[in-house]
């Protein structure tokens, strides 16, 4: 069971280890958007665009809905949100970590050089 868990786990990480899958991701945030809306808000090619979509897809990340010609994206589970926002917030703590680290050896040199 663990290891089911575990597969499914890094499947899902694997398909969002793309900037531009995140990217389309940030945006399905705000609601369901068409191929060319996200293109035209990516300012990125329909078919770099289709290709991730695709991946997502497959992965039960995003779904489809069609609507005449058009194909409507939306992210299928609403935690997307959350998982996006915590990722945000580790980046962010990553980056406090490396200043105070930068400030710390600024201290320590200036103070090697009194």
């Amino acid at each position: 069971m663990e290891e089911g868990l575990q597969s499914f786990k890094a499947d899902f990480f694997k398909a969002l280890a793309h900037p531009l899958r995140i990217r389309i991701l940030e945006l399905l945030v705000d609601g369901e958007k068409s191929v060319n809306e996200i293109q035209n808000c990516l300012e990125i090619e329909g078919s770099a665009v289709s290709q991730q979509l695709s991946v997502l897809r497959a992965k039960n990340i995003v779904y489809g809905t069609k609507d005449g010609k058009r194909v409507y994206y939306s992210l299928r589970d609403p935690m997307i949100i959350e998982l996006l926002d915590v990722a945000k917030r580790i980046f962010n703590n990553h980056l406090i970590n490396t200043i105070s680290i930068l400030e710390e050896m600024t201290i320590s040199e200036r103070e090697d050089e009194m």
